[in-house]
Order: structure tokens, then C-alpha cells, then sequence
């Protein structure tokens, strides 16, 4: 099962340290990663450029004009509901990144904890009773990766770590 996972950045390019982002991207397993630049005014756009012509999983969408958040994410979502057949597509929001050190320590931290993300939605989808459609099935992956953190503090493990 393949998932999809939308990062919105915006003005991010003093925090991106591309060698890494590429080498953590580079070992994502089934995922798909779509990075949303949400008319970045300085060279991020150029960054994540340089991060896809390494990293076959990495698709990139320029938004040139500035949106929300939710606009951006469903601007991400479109463009992976049409290019890849996705059973699952989380996001995560441009003020993530600025509470993290810098883009590659959150990819890291999806690629320790995909096996976690893709069977926590895939829980929520088998407790809906409806078929929800794309944008409602988005979900987020800080909230969850925070639930999950919660968690297993709780037994002593610590997988953002």
C-alpha cells in the first residue's frame, strides 16, 4: 500500500540541508513525498528542485501565488490523487517546519516512523463507515506522529528520536 505525503513550504531555504533531505528521502520505502512551494519569495523553489532531480519518490508543486495552508494541502492532494494511485495522503503544514531544525530532520522523522503512519490511517479509515472523499481523507502527520510520541513515552521508546 503505497501512501502520499504533502509538505507545504514556504520560505524554507535557509532550513533545508538538501544532501540530507535527499539521503533520508532517498531511503523512504513507498511513499510518495510531493513538497507544495507556496510562493516562497527567496530560493526554495530552486532547493527542492535540486531535492527531486535526486529522489525518485519526490514530485514538486509550485503554487505562484500565496495560499492557506488548506489550499495548499489540497492543491498537493490534487496533484497526487492524479499522478499516483494513493490509498492514503497526509500533509504537513509550512509552521511544522519552522518548529523543527531544519527539512531533513522531519523527513527523517517520517522515514523512522512510516510503518507507524501507514497503519494509523489505515485504522481511522476502517473505523469511518462512509467512504470519504480525498480531501476529507487527508490527515495529518504531526498530529498523529504527537499521539504517537505520546504513546510510547509511555512505554519508554521514543521513535522521534
Amino acid at each position: 500500500m503505497k501512501l502520499g505525503i504533502i509538505i507545504i513550504c514556504y520560505n524554507i531555504e535557509n532550513d533545508i540541508h538538501i544532501s540530507r533531505c535527499i539521503k533520508y528521502l532517498n531511503k523512504i520505502k513507498d511513499i510518495e513525498v510531493c513538497l507544495v512551494n507556496n510562493n516562497s519569495k527567496d530560493n526554495t523553489y530552486s532547493v527542492l528542485k535540486e531535492i527531486k532531480e535526486e529522489c525518485r519518490n519526490v514530485s514538486i508543486v509550485n503554487i505562484k501565488k500565496f495560499k492557506s495552508d488548506n489550499s495548499a494541502v489540497k492543491a498537493g492532494a490534487r496533484f497526487m490523487s492524479n499522478q499516483f494511485n494513493l490509498k492514503h495522503i497526509g500533509f504537513i503544514s509550512s509552521n511544522t517546519i519552522d518548529k523543527c531544525e531544519d527539512l531533513s530532520v522531519l523527513i527523517k522523522t517520517i522515514r523512522d516512523n512510516q510503518m507507524y503512519i501507514s497503519m494509523y490511517n489505515e485504522n481511522l479509515s476502517k473505523k469511518k463507515e462512509i467512504k470519504l472523499t480525498l480531501f476529507q481523507s487527508l490527515f495529518s502527520v504531526m498530529d498523529y506522529l504527537a499521539k504517537l510520541n505520546i504513546k510510547h513515552k509511555q512505554n519508554s521508546l521514543n521513535p522521534l528520536m
